[in-house]
């Protein structure tokens, strides 16, 4: 057997990818989520005093404006799996962590967003780092 026939080249991704993968389905079906949240609290289908835009103060006009778009906008890359979705996410997590947890006089205090976005962050790491370790490694 020749050496060009006895060297094959896999092109399935491996457990890891995969699990990857859906962990950022995942991520965007929340995104999603959260965006369709932050458009209802635009048009002021929600009863609520900070619940129509026109009554909103400026500070909550900006964030929810440009979550309002973004959020969408990162859950179309995260589940096309585009190099740009994690970074638009990026975007979304730490302007809701600045919200909630630099400003919560103006925004509220919400640990759970916070803590949830940085759990998400650091699966997100995890999962780089896994998967950078698993093409490092020579494989026999």
């Amino acid at each position: 057997m020749s050496e060009v026939t006895s060297r094959r080249v896999v092109l399935q991704p491996s457990g890891v990818e995969v699990i990857f993968a859906w962990f950022q389905r995942i991520i965007s079906g929340y995104c999603l989520l959260f965006g369709i949240l932050y458009w209802i609290r635009l048009i002021g289908f929600y009863p609520g005093s900070l619940w129509r835009f026109d009554l909103m103060p400026v500070h909550w006009q900006v964030t929810a404006v440009m979550l309002a778009v973004f959020f969408p906008f990162a859950a179309a890359g995260l589940w096309m799996l585009a190099s740009w979705g994690p970074v638009i996410w990026f975007i979304c997590a730490a302007a809701e962590i600045v919200m909630y947890a630099g400003f919560p006089e103006l925004f509220g205090h919400r640990p759970l967003i916070v803590v949830s976005h940085a759990g998400v962050a650091l699966l997100y790491v995890v999962f780089r780092l896994v998967i950078y370790l698993q093409k490092r490694s020579p494989r026999t």
